[in-house]
């Protein structure tokens, strides 16, 4: 059902002071800044309302609210026929926001914005020192149901965000389309791809805006690739509804698109270690092989996948008992092992009425599968004839989780959805007819039908979401483990995802980096790759490298489709599996760093993995993204940053680039000032020109197997762990707090038993350290009072100062004195955790 009535209409573009030769030229360069409307008295018709302002012309109706002082709703609807207002995306509790607003002549300000419109309903957005953030470059244009908006852009400006779609990190000049697609073996050039999240980030002079353009229909971005002067959204049908996030700093504008649409939640500890996946581990004795090896050849490892092939004829929900002997025991047996079993469970209900086969028979008897000419749509897929779940319904959702049970009963750890962009087996759509049928039933929305063409881009995300509230009333006190593939804004609410069926090439595992930083600003904090490449077969060398970069990444599971060869650390010989294991071990011993950030984006969704911008969005002297010219660094948490080739199949040296400030290299100790501006750089040019010569000499790189390069900001404190093969295992020995002196020297904890909701109770630990080095060179280091009931398992503190030479060797707790141990990176004490604030210092 359409949002707006049948109608063909264009509004034209407003005269303007520019002539037509100009507006040419303007479409062949982009201007340097962006400007603001004219002078204009007050505008006829303009009605203000407590939030904001409202304002009709001959054919449109435009609605701008403020939510917040920083966060805007624009929506724009013809005469009289508004959009529904509801939201697959936005949470409901942040729906209705508003603020009360100051009026204008031509429209509000708040505490931090000023909006102004014209006649013509465009729209300029400004600050409150007039920069100008956002500038309609025409009105907003229509065609029969289909809509477009366009903005002024400049040379300048980069955009981020919408996902893993492929390419760049920066989207500028780049066009996308959003339609969920089941694409193996996807290219860098392929889009669409297997998500649509229309959230993107716009950066322009040091400051940066968020746009969520909240329509499930096909969508399509263009950030200047067919007008270098404007950047536009556009749809052929559904709501013009976008909103708009104020930052300046980008860091703020993720944290208030987390407080529209959900952060990612806490995961349980043990999704933050290594998985192993393969289609298929067939049969039992291959599965109970894995799990032997890894625990013999001592990789840390936490969880074992089944793809399809466990099932009964790839039916989802049963278990080829054949293959499969007594499942129960063998979920088990892997537990016992401390391996957590992740189940693949497709959305296609193999299309089986009268044979027992229990998925159908219940949704069959509840109405639970879309229609398609008042029958159930029936598609091929893996299990052949199939039928697929209504997820708009929230009954069906409700049935689907119970469809869990079983396998919850038998002890497995988490669920994995696949092919729910929904992939059918029919060419070339790749999905369900465009005319399938979905009935509507869900709070915040009228009860309707809706076509395939509404729905697709949001069934990944309601499937996942019945897997999780599934989950949850089956076991209301254990954190859910959701992978999904497909999903929509706000899909981060539910469940974790990757990066679909990659290649084991290597400009797919260059590839990894960009979409995994899109795909955390884009509020997906829980996202990896698979490991080693999904289609095809890796080189030893190509293996390492990429175990390597992905013990650096929020899921490190390894991965590999039918036909290809092993994909495990241990194939290759020793010395490859070597070096794996050492960064999968390095991995482990950050794990209380690691989940001590996934708690802090389970608050504020800041991700995981960051790109350079994000923790030092001025870094550059012309305040261009840091990103453009260290393509292949990110930060892993807030204070390790990593280092990767760019290119990482070349052997030549290459040249990292660190923000102003210093730094410590992660593996040595060795401090590093690298306190001098950053201008632009052009890849391009290697040798320094007389208008061009660096402050400081550059640091190159040269590439070697197994030798990833890492740096920790100074004034950081990094919390470790002794070295453990899965995380259920209770480390032995000291909490380590690695101390990187520098100013605002500071590190955060948080612990709890890692699996429930009892830190909801109180059932938590969290420690706020801070460290100084005094004037008469000592190091401080204050250990605060427990925050939380949850007893931890250490006993005892090992302070580990890293870059720092002492003039005593002794460290001074609550007046006893102790001798400094020597170290590879430094200087080292270990005390007694008495629960209780303690001051520490090293002389």
């Amino acid at each position: 059902m359409s949002a707006f009535l049948p109608r063909k209409t264009t509004l034209c573009f407003a005269l303007s002071v520019l002539s037509l030769a100009s507006l040419r030229a303007a479409a062949q360069s982009a201007p340097a800044t962006l400007s603001g409307f004219q002078a204009t008295a007050p505008l006829t018709g303009l009605t203000h309302t407590a939030s904001g302002i409202e304002l009709s012309n001959a054919v449109s109706t435009l609605k701008i609210d403020a939510m917040r002082p920083d966060v805007l709703r624009v929506r724009i609807y013809p005469n009289g026929h508004p959009a529904e207002d509801a939201s697959w995306a936005v949470l409901p509790e942040a729906r209705p926001s508003r603020i009360a607003v100051a009026a204008e002549d031509t429209g509000f300000s708040t505490t931090a914005l000023r909006i102004a419109v014209d006649a013509e309903l465009r729209i300029v957005v400004s600050d409150l020192a007039g920069n100008v953030l956002q500038k309609d470059a025409a009105p907003a244009s229509w065609d029969g149901t289909g809509f477009k908006v366009s903005k002024q852009k400049t040379g300048d400006d980069h955009f981020f965000g919408l996902g893993d779609k492929p390419g760049p990190l920066d989207r500028a000049g780049e066009s996308f389309v959003m339609w969920n697609t089941d694409t193996f073996g996807w290219q860098e050039s392929t889009d669409p791809i297997y998500k649509s999240i229309p959230f993107f980030l716009e950066m322009h002079g040091g400051r940066t805006i968020g746009v969520l353009f909240d329509n499930t229909f096909r969508t399509y971005f263009d950030f200047g690739h067919e007008r270098a002067d404007r950047y536009t959204f556009s749809a052929p049908d559904g709501p013009l509804d976008y909103y708009l996030l104020y930052g300046p700093e980008p860091k703020r504008v993720i944290e208030t698109y987390a407080w529209l649409t959900g952060p990612t939640p806490l995961p349980p500890l043990w999704a933050l270690g290594f998985q192993q996946s393969r289609y298929t581990y067939i049969p039992r004795a291959k599965v109970e092989e894995i799990a032997s090896r890894l625990r013999a050849d001592k990789i840390p490892s936490d969880a074992i996948y089944l793809d399809i092939d466990y099932q009964d004829h790839n039916r989802p929900f049963t278990v080829d008992q054949a293959s499969y002997p007594d499942f129960p025991g063998l979920i088990h047996e892997l537990a016992a092992e401390h391996f957590h079993t992740v189940l693949i469970t497709d959305p296609h209900i193999a299309n089986l009425p009268h044979q027992g086969y229990k998925a159908y028979d219940t949704g069959e008897a509840g109405d639970h599968f879309v229609k398609r000419n008042g029958e159930n749509y029936v598609g091929p897929v893996w299990p052949g004839p199939s039928v697929f779940p209504d997820f708009t319904r929230q009954q069906t959702r409700a049935w689907w989780g119970t469809l869990y049970k079983d396998f919850v009963a038998d002890g497995v750890a988490g669920f994995w959805n696949d092919m729910n962009e929904p992939a059918v087996f029919t060419y070339p759509t790749k999905t369900m007819p465009d005319d399938v049928q979905y009935r509507i039933d869900e709070p915040g929305f009228s009860p309707r039908t809706a076509t395939h063409l509404e729905i697709h881009n949001i069934y990944g995300l309601e499937n996942s979401r019945g897997t999780r509230e599934g989950l949850l009333a089956l076991q209301p006190n254990v954190r859910p483990f959701v992978l999904t593939r497909a999903s929509y804004a706000g899909g981060q609410r539910y469940a974790a995802t990757w990066t679909g069926d990659n290649s084991s090439t290597w400009n797919h595992l260059r590839q990894t980096t960009p979409q995994l930083l899109n795909l955390g600003l884009s509020g997906f904090s829980m996202s990896g790759a698979d490991v080693g490449g999904f289609a095809g077969s890796p080189s030893p060398e190509l293996l390492t490298h990429w175990l390597v970069l992905a013990a650096f990444q929020p899921i490190d599971r390894s991965h590999a489709a039918k036909g290809t060869r092993d994909h495990e650390p241990w194939v290759d010989g020793p010395e490859q599996e070597n070096i794996r294991r050492r960064y999968i071990e390095e991995r482990y011993r950050l794990m209380p760093y690691l989940y001590t950030t996934a708690e802090e984006t389970s608050h504020d969704g800041v991700p995981i993995l960051r790109p350079l911008f994000l923790e030092f969005p001025h870094a550059t002297s012309d305040s261009h993204p840091l990103d453009q010219d260290a393509p292949g660094e990110f930060f892993f948490g807030p204070s390790i940053l990593v280092a990767a080739s760019p290119s990482p199949e070349e052997v030549a040296p290459y040249t990292v680039i660190l923000p102003s400030g210093l730094w410590y290299n992660y593996w040595t100790g060795e401090k590093l000032d690298r306190r001098a501006p950053l201008g632009s750089r052009d890849l391009e040019i290697r040798d320094p020109t007389v208008t061009d010569t660096p402050a400081l000499q550059p640091i190159m790189v040269q590439p070697s197997l197994g030798e990833l390069p890492l740096y920790v900001r100074a004034g950081s404190i990094v919390p470790m762990q002794p070295l453990v093969q899965s995380t259920e295992e209770k480390p032995s020995g000291p909490l380590t707090l690695r101390v990187f002196p520098g100013d605002n020297c500071h590190g955060d904890l948080y612990q709890d038993d890692g699996k429930s909701f009892d830190y909801r109770k109180g059932a938590y630990l969290r420690l706020h350290f801070t460290c100084n080095v005094e004037a008469d060179g000592s190091l401080t280091v204050n250990i605060p009072k427990r925050e939380g009931s949850f007893t931890p398992w250490w006993t005892a503190f090992r302070i580990e100062a890293v870059g720092w030479t002492p003039s005593a060797t002794q460290a001074v707790v609550g007046g006893h004195r102790s001798a400094l141990e020597h170290t590879p990176l430094g200087w080292a004490v270990t005390i007694g955790d008495t629960g209780k604030p303690q001051t520490v210092v090293l002389r």
